[in-house]
């Protein structure tokens, strides 16, 4: 016990900084996907939505290829991958050196594109829960169609979705764990390499299973005020 708490000590002689470290970067990582997979999601739910087939096609198949893809593949190939194209678009423009991705933005964009799938979905279901009754009420009371989405779509979409962004957010958080293999040093990275060092892996992936189950636990409450918010303002209007 003494050794446990011996290494969890801050300092040279712990690795309390270190996981610190890491959970920071696990935040900023998960963070910087969500917002991306609410733009993604944004633009497909969008699509789904449209009366352009071409555009409902598209978004179909984004969502179809990206969630019949392990996660873990799709890391891969913007590893493997990433780098060549980014190279590929930049000599358009001059730039004759190879363009290398670091590992933040190959992470944020490989699990922002993973989770902006199901976060489509998720939005495309909030707008369609909204009742037909009620969009055809404002409607026939001459609203325009910036005044409709504005006052009527998006806050009662927005309490419709609002769970399952939840769900995406919690998903979104446990994925940053798969972008270890490319090298960033996150939660799962740190407790990796503590583990190798000091001998005690038991040790290092308990106190990773805690953080990310401290992280679920304060985000769940976050969003259910938010739930609770939504609702609320929905009742007002």
């Amino acid at each position: 016990m003494d050794q446990t708490l011996a290494l969890l000590r801050w300092g040279d002689a712990g690795w309390a900084d270190e996981m610190a470290r890491g959970l920071a970067m696990t935040l900023a990582v998960a963070s910087c996907a969500f917002v991306l997979a609410l733009a993604f999601g944004t633009i497909s739910a969008a699509a789904k939505l449209s009366g352009w087939r071409a555009a409902r096609l598209a978004a179909g198949a984004y969502t179809t290829v990206v969630r019949g893809i392990p996660e873990l593949l799709i890391i891969y190939l913007f590893f493997f991958g990433g780098s060549l194209a980014a190279t590929a678009v930049a000599r358009v423009f001059g730039y004759g050196g190879f363009f290398e991705l670091d590992a933040f933005t190959i992470g944020v964009v490989a699990v922002g594109l993973v989770s902006g799938a199901y976060a489509g979905e998720v939005i495309r279901g909030g707008f369609e829960a909204v009742p037909r009754g009620e969009v055809e009420a404002a409607r026939a009371c001459g609203m325009s169609r910036f005044l409709l989405l504005r006052r009527i779509m998006i806050p009662q979409a927005l309490r419709f979705a609002l769970p399952g962004l939840g769900n995406v957010w919690q998903v979104t958080l446990k994925e940053t764990a798969l972008i270890s293999v490319v090298g960033l040093v996150e939660i799962m990275r740190q407790a990796s390499i503590a583990s190798g060092s000091t001998q005690q892996p038991f040790t290092f992936y308990f106190v990773a299973a805690i953080l990310y189950l401290g992280l679920a636990l304060v985000s769940g409450r976050g969003f259910r005020a938010a739930e609770a918010w939504s609702s609320r303002g929905v009742r007002r209007t």
